[in-house]
């Protein structure tokens, strides 16, 4: 099993329009083969004095997978390529970071 953190920088006023996209691709990727968890989340208010300064223009997309395999076929499925075209305009960078259990 794998876990993936994608951290997705949006255009300043885009992240509600990338978040409407993101929203219409999990039905299709949570029924890929491998796919355990699948969801955006961002960065929750809080008044924990250890938490970290907020971003308003990053979405976290927090993923697991059964192994490299399912993800590699995901990071390949058609509807994720028409899906990275629709956002493309809304999306200023990403870093992708795939864990394993320690």
């Amino acid at each position: 099993m794998i876990h993936v953190i994608a951290e997705i920088d949006i255009n300043e006023g885009r992240r509600e329009a990338f978040l409407r996209e993101f929203n219409e691709v999990v039905p299709l990727v949570l029924d890929e083969d491998g796919c355990i968890e699948y969801g955006a989340t961002i960065d929750a208010s809080t008044e924990l004095e250890r938490q970290a300064p907020l971003r308003k223009d990053t979405v976290t997309i927090v993923e697991q997978w059964s192994g490299i395999e399912a993800l590699q076929a995901h990071l390949d499925s058609g509807h994720m390529a028409a899906y990275r075209e629709r956002v493309k305009n809304h999306v200023a960078g990403a870093t992708l970071r795939i864990l394993e259990p320690a």
